[in-house]
């Protein structure tokens, strides 16, 4: 098994990092386990499976399918070892604290668009859960088996998708709007996939020139796919919330708040969101819990 990476950075964590690749605990595409990854994707080569694990102070890889050497080739980047992080500035204890807690904090880049691009629309305006049963449904219904030892599905080819009519995508609780985003964008996949190489303001006009794609869905593509340093998920509910109970004690803000308080980290508030998910409090929570019906009952 060929050596991805030697004398890795103290208290880098394998499985912390490549979880994020990850959509929920049972993806069908990703699994993440016992200080491995395999993971099941499409690249520009065809259909490949990755195995990354950890092996003392190295990171191994080994790649199945037609697309294995395209895998291999990106694998260092998925483990986000490609580059150190920058140091932060001390402007908040917290962060400087979280920093020096957690020394081998990595963000990966998957380099693989369009999976990282379904889940994420998926994810717009709903639950996490609902999300997560949303794309194991899409993956159950379209994906392939994947190349490889490991029993794993491949994500939805873009041509299967770009074929399916919005009501088709009902039956997994995605309503016609997000529907025809995710055949919009797979109609146009061969284009999003080559943001991979364009600069990251690029990357993001190219991705919200779909329509139905936004800030918001463009920050959760360009993190996990591009390895975003700066990516900030602006509209979701709860993280302008989370992040100014972190670094002012309010229990509620804005997203120009959030903004307001991230802007010090300019360049790097994706790896400040990562630390508060480590190391910060939750905010208080008020109001009765979301209660999740079925699209048909609706």
């Amino acid at each position: 098994m060929p050596v991805v990476a030697r004398s890795l950075p103290a208290g880098y964590d394998l499985v912390r990092t490549v979880r994020a690749h990850a959509v929920g605990s049972h993806d069908p595409t990703t699994v993440t386990a016992g200080g491995e990854l395999w993971r099941a994707t499409r690249t520009p080569d065809g259909p490949a499976t990755l195995h990354l694990r950890r092996c003392g102070d190295t990171v191994e890889a080994e790649a199945w399918g037609s697309g294995a050497a395209w895998a291999l080739d990106g694998a260092l980047a998925l483990a986000g070892l490609h580059r150190p992080l920058p140091p932060l500035e001390d402007h908040h204890p917290l962060v400087t604290e979280a920093q020096r807690r957690h020394p081998g904090l990595a963000l990966g880049a998957g380099r693989s668009v369009l999976h990282a691009l379904v889940p994420a629309v998926l994810g717009q305006r709903v639950t996490g859960g609902e999300a997560v049963r949303s794309w194991y449904g899409l993956c159950r219904a379209l994906g392939e088996p994947a190349p490889g030892p490991m029993r794993l599905l491949l994500p939805p080819a873009p041509e299967r998708l770009a074929a399916m009519p919005s009501w088709w995508f009902h039956r997994f609780g995605v309503e016609r709007r997000r529907a025809e985003a995710i055949v919009r964008a797979a109609r146009v996949a061969r284009r999003l996939e080559e943001i991979v190489d364009l600069p990251i303001q690029d990357a993001h006009r190219r991705l919200q020139a779909v329509h139905g794609i936004g800030p918001w869905t463009a920050a959760e593509v360009t993190g996990p796919a591009l390895g975003d340093l700066d990516a900030v998920p602006v509209g979701d509910y709860h993280l302008k919330n989370a992040v100014a109970y972190a670094l002012a004690g309010e229990p509620r803000a804005t997203d120009e708040r959030m903004l307001e308080l991230l802007a010090p980290w300019a360049g790097t508030r994706a790896v400040v969101l990562r630390l508060l998910a480590l190391a910060g409090p939750p905010p208080p929570k008020f109001g009765p819990r979301q209660r999740v019906l079925p699209l048909a009952r609706l």
